[in-house]
């Protein structure tokens, strides 16, 4: 246990519960006083709708080597070398933890059962449950933190950053009657975000609605760095069919042999790339929605049939799911579109989850580690949350051991509290349409420059709000202002970030968009 001159709550509050909030608390929980804060219940987040796996280097003939290369290939140049050094070779050591921890991993013979993917050069994707694997990975680690003794508070909107008057994270106030907006606090000696993505944020999204990107704005708004908010993934295959969801196709049906084809049948993919359907993230979207664009149809389709009826097997919840709208993926193709699915761009973060916020860390999707660059390689997304997340926490827990309590600043406003005019059913309609039309998988100047006064728009009609669901919708709108602003001021294609009217990479954007609330945008050039 730690001992503080001065008493606070918890040493660590850990806001998020998907695989890398649950990581971090799991890994403090033993040696500290830590509560977990979700907005939901708490195995409502991301973390449980991940099918693709986790990438690690832990199968016979792969090395971390490989693995680095693979991602720093996928990453365009951006990636940061020292991060995904971090990556790969702690990767295959948090695998080991899951597999302490419960985590039952598909395995063939006996072995581990590992799969290729997109972009990657050997087969290193462990799976569970099949295509079940997030929702695997949480299921034994809730388990453990129903154990743990930490404290767990659900359906609670964390609506601000506590600092202290010499500017250090000490806590966070939340919400947890929206009827009411009743608001308290927990103050803490560290924060830890594992808040997750922001894709939510676009019309169509394979995400929960819970991933609105809160994060991002609580920590803007404290005054920590923003860095990335450009690169956006879309994936390039989620059902699109009127009435379903925008279920995701796993990028493991192509690794397993799928094909992508039109209306005619023709794997068009094969025109921009000799890999075909196992090119980039980046490069099999763009491909699909000039598809689309040129077509005029609604979707295009993944043809499963070079897999034969092992395809339901080998895939049973996108068998099921597709199966409940008439689909058996067998025999008919899946129609398929791309979706937002994953923020590369986030909070700031050193190699030990530190953010430009001392005491504020951060990890997951809700940060920018620089281990993704401009385009994240298909499953590192679950090794980054296991092995960042328990880098974070160690660090905070050794701030919360040395630091000395500091005393609570006043809570400030950006403008003074008032009603607004706003429904907010119209403001999120408002952002999800600006962002997917002007900020979607090919933008250009004057597409971003409508959905960032649209987005602005949202976000100043709800300053200084004082009912939860005005406050979150104002949350949303700031990240979205935050990606179209970037978006905006990278004036090249990197990555998943793709401009029609700057079509071509260059030297001079080889870096990283830092943005700060008071100090504006920088730009932190690579060597």
């Amino acid at each position: 246990m730690i001992n503080r001159a001065a008493p606070t709550d918890y040493d660590v509050v850990v806001v998020g519960s998907g695989i890398a909030g649950l990581s971090a608390a799991l890994s403090a929980a033993p040696r500290a006083r830590v509560a977990v804060v979700t907005k939901g219940a708490l195995d409502d987040g991301c973390s449980r709708y991940a099918q693709g796996g986790i990438a690690a280097a832990v199968g016979d003939g792969d090395d971390p080597e490989l693995h680095y290369q693979d991602t720093i290939a996928a990453g365009r140049g951006l990636c940061h070398p020292e991060a995904v050094r971090v990556l790969v070779e702690e990767g295959p050591a948090r695998v080991r933890q899951l597999i302490e921890w419960g985590v039952a991993f598909d395995t063939q013979d006996g072995e581990l059962l590992l799969a290729q993917e997109a972009a990657h050069s050997r087969p290193r994707i462990l799976h569970a449950r099949g295509d079940g694997t997030g929702l695997e990975v949480e299921t034994a680690l809730i388990r453990r933190l129903r154990a743990s003794g930490a404290r767990v508070i659900e359906h609670a909107d964390v609506t601000g950053v506590l600092t202290t008057t010499d500017g250090a994270a000490c806590g966070v106030s939340i919400t947890t009657n929206p009827a009411e907006s009743h608001t308290t606090t927990l103050s803490s000696s560290a924060v830890v975000l594992a808040s997750g993505g922001a894709s939510r944020l676009w019309r169509n999204s394979t995400n929960p609605e819970s991933a609105t990107g809160d994060g991002v704005a609580l920590a803007y708004s404290a005054g920590a760095d923003v860095a990335g908010m450009e690169f956006a993934q879309f994936h390039p295959t989620a059902l699109a069919m009127d009435g379903a969801p925008r279920f995701l196709i796993s990028e493991a049906v192509r690794g397993e042999g799928a094909w992508i084809v039109n209306r005619d049948g023709r794997r068009f993919v094969l025109d921009v790339d000799p890999r075909g359907e196992l090119a980039g993230r980046d490069v099999v979207a763009r491909a699909i929605w000039e598809e689309l664009e040129r077509s005029g149809e609604p979707c295009v389709y993944l043809d499963c049939s070079p897999i034969g009826a092992r395809a339901a097997v080998r895939f049973p919840t996108i068998a099921a799911t597709c199966a409940r709208y008439g689909l058996d993926i067998a025999r008919q193709p899946i129609p398929v579109s791309p979706a937002a699915h994953y923020m590369i761009g986030g909070v700031r973060t050193d190699l030990d989850g530190a953010s430009t916020l001392p005491g504020l860390y951060a990890c997951g999707e809700v940060a920018n580690s620089g281990v993704h660059g401009a385009n994240r390689l298909a499953s590192n997304s679950l090794l980054e949350s296991l092995v960042f997340s328990q880098r974070a926490v160690h660090a905070a827990l050794g701030w919360a051991s040395e630091s000395p309590p500091g005393q609570p600043g006043s809570m400030t406003r950006t403008s003074s509290p008032r009603a607004s005019l706003l429904d907010p059913r119209e403001g999120w309609s408002t952002l999800r349409d600006a962002l997917w039309t002007g900020a979607g998988v090919v933008r250009d100047e004057s597409g971003l420059r409508a959905a960032s006064g649209k987005c602005e728009a949202v976000r100043v009609a709800t300053s200084g709000a004082t009912t939860l669901p005005t406050m979150q919708l104002h949350a949303a709108a700031s990240t979205a202002s935050l990606v179209c602003a970037a978006a905006l001021a990278r004036e090249e294609s990197r990555g998943c970030h793709l401009r029609s009217d700057l079509p071509q990479a260059s030297d001079q954007w080889h870096g990283d968009l830092v943005m700060h609330k008071d100090r504006g945008a920088r730009f932190d050039r690579h060597l």
